[in-house]
C-alpha cells in the first residue's frame, strides 16, 4: 500500500503543478502533450484515492479510469513525434534522441492500461494494477521528464 501513496502522490503533485506549468505556454505541440499527459494524471488521480481510501471502491470507476488511461496513452507518440520546444517544456531531449524507446515505453503504457481495464475487482486488485500502471509512468519519467520541483 506504501507504493500506492506514493504513486498516488505524485499525480496529486503533477495536478497541482499542471496548471502552472501550463501558464505562459506558446507552443500549442507543447501545450497538447501537457494537457494530454494532465488527462493520464487524471487517471492515476482517480485510482490513488481510491487505492488509499480517500474515496469509496468503486469497481466501474477503477475499470474506466484504467480505459481512459490506455486511451489517453494512445495518442502519446503522436504528441512527442515532433521535437517541439517550449521554455515551459517538461520533456527532455532524450525522448527525440531514442524516440524508438520512448514511443515503446508509450505503447507499453497504452497496453498494459488497456490489459488491467476490466480487471479491477476489489481494493487489492486496485492496488496492484496501480502499482503495475505507477512503475510505466515513472521508469518513463525518470528517463524522459525533467523535474523542476
Amino acid at each position: 500500500m506504501q507504493k500506492s501513496l506514493q504513486i498516488g502522490a505524485v499525480a496529486l503533485c503533477a495536478l497541482a503543478t499542471a496548471a502552472l506549468a501550463h501558464q505562459n505556454v506558446q507552443n500549442p505541440a507543447v501545450l497538447a502533450r501537457m494537457e494530454n499527459m494532465t488527462a493520464l494524471a487524471r487517471q492515476v488521480e482517480v485510482l490513488g484515492n481510491m487505492a488509499r481510501g480517500e474515496t469509496a471502491f468503486d469497481a466501474s470507476i477503477a475499470n474506466t479510469a484504467l480505459d481512459t488511461l490506455s486511451s489517453e496513452a494512445n495518442h502519446i507518440v503522436d504528441l512527442f513525434e515532433a521535437p517541439e520546444t517550449d521554455p515551459r517544456s517538461e520533456a527532455r531531449a532524450g525522448i527525440w534522441e531514442n524516440f524508438a524507446n520512448f514511443s515503446g515505453r508509450a505503447r507499453e503504457l497504452e497496453l498494459l492500461a488497456a490489459e488491467l481495464a476490466g480487471s479491477v475487482e476489489d481494493r487489492a486488485s486496485l492496488v496492484a494494477a496501480l502499482r503495475r500502471v505507477g512503475a510505466s509512468c515513472s521508469g518513463c519519467h525518470e528517463d524522459y521528464r525533467i523535474n523542476r520541483d
